[in-house]
């Protein structure tokens, strides 16, 4: 999995992105619980998802270019209701695609955050197409406004 993730983000080659340091985890579980979430069915994980729930006002600096992806989740403010939800990353590993695992996961997680939070856009940065689409099919199910970064 940290081998796939690698070679579709290339996170170690881009330090404006999130690569999930000790840090970045105790920061994201402080947001929310649900901002990590994986699948293991008992031979370790199958599929990794990040969520980050943050403001408005971030999430349109994000869009824009005018913050990185790891600025981002510096800003976040720890305490705060969120009204925005970033669609980080979800992978899995290619013999769990297309199979509708990172939309269910996907839709449960928001559920959570949802239910502490009153978010009213997703937003995302996307690297693939299958990762384009999973934003756009969660936008659909949740009915509600998706904003993306742009290369």
């Amino acid at each position: 999995m940290i081998d796939l993730v690698n070679e579709v983000f290339d996170t170690k080659n881009d330090p404006g992105q999130i690569s999930v340091t000790p840090d970045d985890r105790e920061k994201l579980e402080l947001i929310h619980e649900y901002t990590l979430n994986e699948v293991d069915y008992g031979d370790g994980p199958v599929m990794w998802l990040l969520l980050i729930p943050t403001t408005t006002g971030l999430m349109k600096r994000f869009v824009s270019k005018e913050i990185s992806e790891q600025e981002l989740l510096d800003l976040t403010p720890i305490g705060v209701k969120y009204d925005a939800l970033y669609l980080c990353s979800a992978t899995s590993l290619p013999e769990y695609r297309g199979k509708g695992l990172a939309k269910r996961v996907c839709l449960d997680a928001i559920a959570h955050i949802r239910a502490d939070h009153p978010i009213a856009s997703l937003f995302v940065w996307p690297f693939s197409k299958d990762g384009d689409g999973l934003a756009c099919a969660l936008a659909k199910a949740l009915g509600l406004p998706l904003l993306k970064r742009k290369d």
